[in-house]
């Protein structure tokens, strides 16, 4: 048999090119057309498996955050389903930061996004926070996990001496920040989660007990 003069589709092939267009290009960058090229078909072809960029996008975001973790909240207190969660949910995102703007649009009707959303909802309730409280909760710790997903703060200097010499010496070693971007960046992300975690708990002590 000779080779098929069109390549085979699958839903899993379209959605790793896709998500390949956006780890490259942004979500900007991403439409059918440019698609139907990188998979060398006609973009006709590809609404048979997918109706629309937004119902592409909706499965890409559910694969890419599949790996965060709600379970915490069943094996541990409040406090340990909320780091399990942060952790998780951060690495997810930073895995793919050019998605991020989609993923933290909100979980709309998505399946996936909802059951967690759900599942560290009951966490905090079941532990002793009020729902207001809870809902409150799970904001801040997205605000928290989608700025250091999306942002490096050490990345964001040059590495150029000069820049910074003279002008701004309390700045004399920014130009070696970006060396050590990785680390810093994990470092200031478990130094803000473990400060707001130490936050939340005096307010629990104050809040939460009392309304059990």
């Amino acid at each position: 048999m000779g080779r098929p003069r069109t390549p085979i589709l699958s839903r899993e092939g379209i959605r790793a090119t896709a998500l390949t267009l956006v780890d490259r290009d942004g979500l900007e960058g991403l439409s059918m057309r440019k698609l139907a090229q990188e998979l060398d078909v006609q973009a006709a072809s590809l609404y048979s498996h997918y109706r629309t960029k937004d119902e592409l996008l909706i499965d890409i975001a559910d694969e890419v955050t599949l790996s965060i973790d709600v379970s915490g909240f069943e094996t541990g207190g409040w406090r340990h389903g909320l780091t399990v969660w942060a952790r998780s949910y951060r690495a997810a995102l930073a895995a793919h930061p050019n998605l991020v703007p989609f993923i933290a649009a909100g979980p709309g009707r998505r399946e996936e996004a909802l059951r967690r959303a759900d599942a560290v909802h009951g966490g905090l309730v079941a532990a002793g926070w009020p729902p207001r409280y809870a809902t409150l909760i799970g904001a801040s710790t997205k605000y928290l996990v989608v700025g250091a997903a999306m942002n490096s703060f050490a990345r964001g200097f040059d590495d150029d001496v000069r820049v910074y010499r003279d002008r701004y010496p309390n700045l004399s070693q920014a130009h070696r920040l970006s060396e050590h971007a990785a680390e810093i960046d994990e470092a200031s992300f478990e130094l803000a989660l473990s400060s707001f975690l130490d936050g939340l708990s005096n307010v629990y002590s104050r809040e939460a007990v009392s309304d059990r």
